[in-house]
């Protein structure tokens, strides 16, 4: 081991050790949250663009914050969504754009119905009612489910609330910026049913993932140096072998 090849080695070793430390330590530092939200921090009403922004992902410890806005709804754009469950009964989600700015809007889930006919009778109304006038709107903002592909008997059906589809379907969307979030409100309107949606679980500030991750580069870092220790002995005990071999041999 205090030959020069096995101190080189060592060395080389020391150095993808610490490369492994290093890497550590930033999973160990992304781990711990240094400024978790304070309990209850979703629970305050705070103005949607303070939360985030057109086209932007809504950071996690912002999913299902409280939020208020307003805007004007845009004729034609009221959607129906399907499988909404609301305190466990299945139904539909009445959906509008709602148009915060100019060339702005947000996807905005209105209101719950349990069946397809009350939900198209509120789109009815809501579209009776959409006169230009200014709405404000509060509820909690989520992020996109995602997109589904829809059932061949039923290309218009949709059953999961995603900004991405509804833009597809909306009118008027030429140079649109549109938020990636949804809102459900909180109070529905045109006879619909308030959308059950409560609190999100408050979580722990420690990411247990990357404090795992944090493990597995410590364990790297030990096996560089198991690894040579291993080379080493391998080596020694092949010389030895050839030692004892050669002895034998001179005294046959």
């Amino acid at each position: 081991m205090l030959r020069g090849r096995w101190i080189a080695m060592l060395l080389l070793c020391l150095i993808v050790a610490g490369v492994f430390a290093w890497l550590g330590q930033w999973q160990l530092e992304r781990a711990i949250e240094t400024d978790p939200p304070a309990p209850g921090a979703t629970e305050q009403v705070r103005p949607l663009d303070e939360v985030v922004q057109p086209g932007e992902y809504l950071p996690e410890p912002l999913v299902g914050q409280r939020v208020e806005t307003e805007g004007v709804w845009v004729p034609g754009d009221f959607l129906v969504v399907g499988s909404r469950f609301n305190d466990g009964a299945e139904g539909y989600w009445v959906t509008g754009q709602l148009r915060v700015d100019e060339r702005v809007s947000l996807a905005v889930a209105i209101g719950w119905a349990p069946d397809r006919e009350a939900a198209d009778a509120a789109v009815e109304r809501l579209e009776a009612e959409a006169d230009g006038g200014v709405v404000e709107v509060a509820g909690r903002v989520i992020s996109d489910e995602g997109p589904s592909v829809p059932p061949r008997s039923d290309p218009e059906q949709m059953d999961r609330m995603s900004p991405a589809a509804l833009l597809s379907r909306w009118h008027d969307t030429e140079q649109l910026d549109v938020y990636r979030p949804y809102l459900a409100s909180t109070t529905a309107t045109a006879g619909l049913d308030d959308i059950a949606s409560p609190a999100p679980e408050e979580q722990s500030p420690v990411n247990w993932l990357n404090v795992f991750y944090a493990a597995e580069w410590v364990i790297f870092a030990g096996f560089a140096f198991y690894l040579w220790y291993r080379l080493a002995k391998d080596a020694w005990e092949r010389e030895v072998e050839e030692f004892e071999d050669a002895e034998g041999s001179a005294a046959v």
